[in-house]
């Protein structure tokens, strides 16, 4: 939609950005925003004129997000945390919408992608060393990143939940690579290196339902308090992050695949479904069981799409009743 500056401040603060102050808006500001969701992620379009801009610090209540913002016409020149950015078409920038932020443009246009924090899993000191730092969006990962975020913003209605939820996940791990790529200009400390290893000695071993940290701890040849320590300044300690990166291949399986909740969960560790289907409600806010319901609804559909075709009539009632099994059942988000 194309608005005025008020009407263009409501329609960013309800896409969730923080209240931002234009220096240089007048009467005459007009300014385009088109808001649209993939799966956990929120894509926000923007148009604006030249603007000159300053956004206060906000409470760390209001910072369930981290903010990609991927330029594709004009120039922007962003200050925030120690970083300072000068953007060009194409190039990315991550930022935090808690803390206070500076900008300058020319007439632009770019597309910001709002991420759940939890879902990068970035560390408080790689997120200072990224905060405000221009990504070369031209080439490397920064590049992948830049083109998938404008398509995806395009393209994003032409998903279907599954589809959009598995491509959400794809998008997020690309900008991991991208920001873990930036970060590599920097030299890791032995902890850093030690805990990088252990990371991706558990994400080779979530299957495994004996893991632990006393085996991991044992198969890197340290004592479990020294693992719990390199991990205390991490967002998940060790026992959560196995839990979550299992919940996650668990998300992932259940979107697409047939197979049951009990099947899935105990491929990835879960001996206990009801422990399982109780923590992955907490976690995403449906039940699993919404995922398998939605899949089997939706191939049974498919496979009974028009009433010409053999069995048609019996196939609309399979349907059916898949669907009245569903009801009440919370569903995953769209």
């Amino acid at each position: 939609m194309i608005g005025n500056l008020e009407t263009f401040q409501d329609e960013l603060a309800a896409s969730g950005f923080p209240s931002l102050v234009n220096k240089q808006a007048g009467p005459g500001f007009r300014g385009r925003i088109a808001t649209r969701d993939l799966g956990p992620l929120r894509l926000v379009s923007l148009a604006t004129p030249e603007s000159s801009c300053i956004g206060r610090e906000r409470a760390a209540s209001d910072g369930e997000n981290l903010a990609i913002k991927v330029m594709t016409r004009g120039r922007t020149r962003i200050e925030q945390g120690r970083g300072e950015a000068e953007l060009g078409p194409a190039d990315l920038v991550l930022l935090d919408p808690t803390r206070t932020i500076r900008f300058e443009s020319t007439a632009a246009a770019h597309v910001t992608i709002l991420v759940p924090r939890r879902e990068l899993r970035i560390r408080p000191a790689q997120l200072d060393r990224l905060i405000g730092v221009r990504i070369d969006g031209r080439h490397g990962p920064g590049a992948l990143v830049s083109v998938l975020v404008r398509e995806s913003a395009r393209l994003a209605t032409e998903f279907r939940e599954a589809e959009a939820l598995r491509s959400a996940a794809a998008v997020v791990e690309l900008i991991a690579v991208a920001l873990e790529a930036r970060l590599g200009d920097g030299q890791p400390v032995p902890d850093e290196r030690l805990r990088d290893r252990i990371a991706g000695y558990i994400e080779a071993r979530l299957a495994d339902p004996d893991l632990s940290p006393p085996g991991i701890a044992a198969a890197h040849h340290i004592s479990v308090r020294r693992l719990h320590k390199l991990f205390e300044d991490q967002p998940l300690t060790v026992a959560a992050l196995i839990r979550r990166r299992r919940l996650e291949r668990c998300r992932a399986e259940l979107t697409g695949s047939g197979r049951t909740v009990t099947a899935v969960a105990a491929r990835w560790g879960f001996s206990d479904p009801t422990h399982f289907s109780k923590l992955f409600k907490a976690t995403y806010g449906y039940n699993a069981r919404a995922l398998v319901t939605s899949n089997r609804a939706r191939a049974t559909k498919t496979r009974t799409a028009g009433p010409e075709q053999d069995g048609g009539h019996q196939g609309r009632q399979q349907s059916n009743r898949w669907e009245s099994r569903g009801e009440g059942e919370h569903r995953p988000p769209r």
